[in-house]
């Protein structure tokens, strides 16, 4: 997919595009990515970003997007107050505002993280420890995808993700749920190049 095709497909009204990825980046790249949501925020006019506020790939992305509009740059925190000095985004939405129990699919999905599977169980019973708020985290990552209460599903994802163990932790667990849910989605083997068209 090329830039254009990209813009040409995704910049329209209730367009929610993911940019996000792992914590891990590579010095050589911070820049690429801040570059991606300052190019991606300049050429389209509708597109509203989508982050989780971690820090790394989220926050470089974040940052490139925050340049040009704010306005259009939003987050999906696993709790109130998250990273809250340096969320850049003119809208926070917090897993606290939404009703788990009203979203069964956000359950089932996020239980298919065998790592937190029994955690996510506790967290939603209402157990909130120091152990089963990072389920949290991968309920978070699960709203960004397929929305949620009062947000929206993800049209396309766009991630920095780690090459050498590719779709792995929580940036894989969202690239997963959008290839189960059919939402488009490419990594840096292919925005890298729209940095250069």
């Amino acid at each position: 997919m090329t830039l254009q095709t990209f813009l040409t497909n995704f910049d329209y009204d209730q367009s929610f595009v993911l940019l996000e990825g792992k914590r891990t980046v590579l010095p050589d790249d911070q820049e690429k990515l801040i570059a991606l949501g300052r190019l991606l925020a300049s050429k389209t006019s509708k597109i509203i970003f989508r982050s989780g506020n971690a820090e790394g790939s989220d926050q470089f992305f974040s940052m490139g997007v925050a340049s040009v509009d704010p306005k259009r740059l939003q987050v999906i925190t696993p709790y109130s107050g998250h990273r809250q000095k340096t969320n850049l985004a003119y809208q926070t939405i917090s897993l606290d505002e939404i009703n788990l129990s009203e979203e069964p699919e956000l359950v089932y999905l996020s239980r298919q993280n065998k790592k937190t599977e029994k955690l996510v169980d506790q967290y939603v019973a209402g157990d909130k420890n120091r152990y089963s708020v990072k389920a949290a985290y991968i309920l978070r990552d699960t709203v960004k995808v397929i929305g949620a209460g009062n947000v929206s599903p993800a049209s396309f994802g766009i991630f920095y993700d780690d090459l050498a163990e590719p779709m792995s932790g929580g940036t894989g667990h969202t690239m997963k749920v959008c290839v189960q849910h059919g939402i488009p989605m490419v990594n840096q083997t292919m925005w890298f190049k729209w940095l250069e068209e």
